[in-house]
């Protein structure tokens, strides 16, 4: 893997900025330039939810931003503006800050960004995910691939997962006191780098945690992210442990206050050369206006695959969403 010096942390972001990053920050002429040279989109994936008292809210969604810009700004991809609501597990019910949407209204917002995005040109994609919703996305990916069946790169990205080895304890000679839970001593260190502007450690506070099978739960099952490679996923259960509102009032789940910025960005910079690794990789197999071999990729007829791919505006082209039958 590539390793490229990274201006840790960011000198802000791009939300609102006219640069070349964000695909709603930029006119359409714009955007059909830049399809020439790259087609492929990074959707930052996050939610709104408590974080506790010294993290901001939008916690999950500045994390996949911030990493999506630092990519898009090395490799030329573009970035969507993010999903700032998302799907959550039962235990996050009741939480106040926490913006709770159901999993098949989350799917189906998904599957609608994905059609819109390949039917403006964008047909390869990483969702890059940045909340505890890794089980609900892979379904609207497989949704929006069998609605439409049209060829294209879709991607699921968990950012922890793809450099697990930098979430190890000190006891497995990392740089953490405790392994990543919620906004806890791991993932407020992350945020440090990312987005330390938007953080106010005075606030920070602890929280201890708890499950009804006491030591007996890390035999188990694992925490945030699935790191721990335990036998039940973290959102495998529902009754084994309290839920927030109960047993975490501030919002944190672990140890906030010993987070260090220092601690998570060796992860960070990792984190960056991989995905830009994964974006490199993807664009060199299939260049701007290359796709995956539509006789391998669809079962649809040729000649209306053939239609979709040149677009709406294009003559005898059609839109994506004339394949859809039944309607999506």
């Amino acid at each position: 893997m590539a390793r490229h010096k990274w201006e840790l942390p960011p000198k802000g972001g791009h939300m609102d900025l006219p640069t070349q990053v964000y695909l709603q920050n930029m006119t359409w002429k714009q955007i059909e330039e830049r399809l020439k040279k790259n087609d492929l989109i990074i959707v930052p994936v996050g939610s709104t939810e408590a974080h506790g008292p010294h993290a901001c809210l939008g916690e999950d969604t500045f994390l996949v931003t911030r990493m999506a810009e630092a990519v898009a700004l090395r490799t030329g991809c573009t970035v969507a503006q993010p999903i700032w609501y998302g799907s959550h597990p039962y235990h996050h019910m009741g939480m106040p800050g926490t913006i709770i949407v159901p999993e098949e209204i989350f799917v189906g917002q998904l599957k609608a960004v994905m059609a819109g995005l390949w039917n403006m040109g964008f047909r390869k994609q990483i969702l890059l995910n940045g909340h505890g919703q890794e089980y609900v996305i892979p379904t609207a990916i497989h949704q929006f691939a069998k609605t439409y069946q049209v060829p294209g790169v879709f991607v699921n990205l968990n950012w922890y997962h793809a450099i697990p080895d930098h979430f190890k304890t000190k006891a497995e000679g990392g740089p953490y006191e405790t392994n990543f839970i919620h906004a806890d001593e791991v993932e407020t260190s992350w945020s440090l780098v990312l987005f330390p502007e938007l953080m106010d450690m005075s606030a920070v506070v602890d929280t201890e945690p708890t499950s009804f099978l006491g030591d007996k739960m890390a035999k188990h099952v694992d925490k945030a992210g699935n790191l721990l490679h335990r036998p039940i996923a973290w959102y495998g259960q529902v009754g084994l442990g309290p839920i927030e509102v109960a047993a975490y009032k501030p919002g944190v789940v672990g140890k906030a206050s010993l987070a260090d910025a220092n601690k998570a960005k060796p992860g960070v910079e990792a984190l960056l050369d991989y995905i830009v690794e994964l974006v490199n990789d993807i664009m060199e197999r299939f260049p701007a206006g290359v796709l995956p071999p539509i006789d391998q990729i669809t079962q649809r007829r040729r000649d209306e695959i053939e239609a979709a791919i040149k677009g709406p505006l294009a003559e005898g082209g059609c839109s994506i969403y004339a394949l859809a039958y039944p309607p999506a």
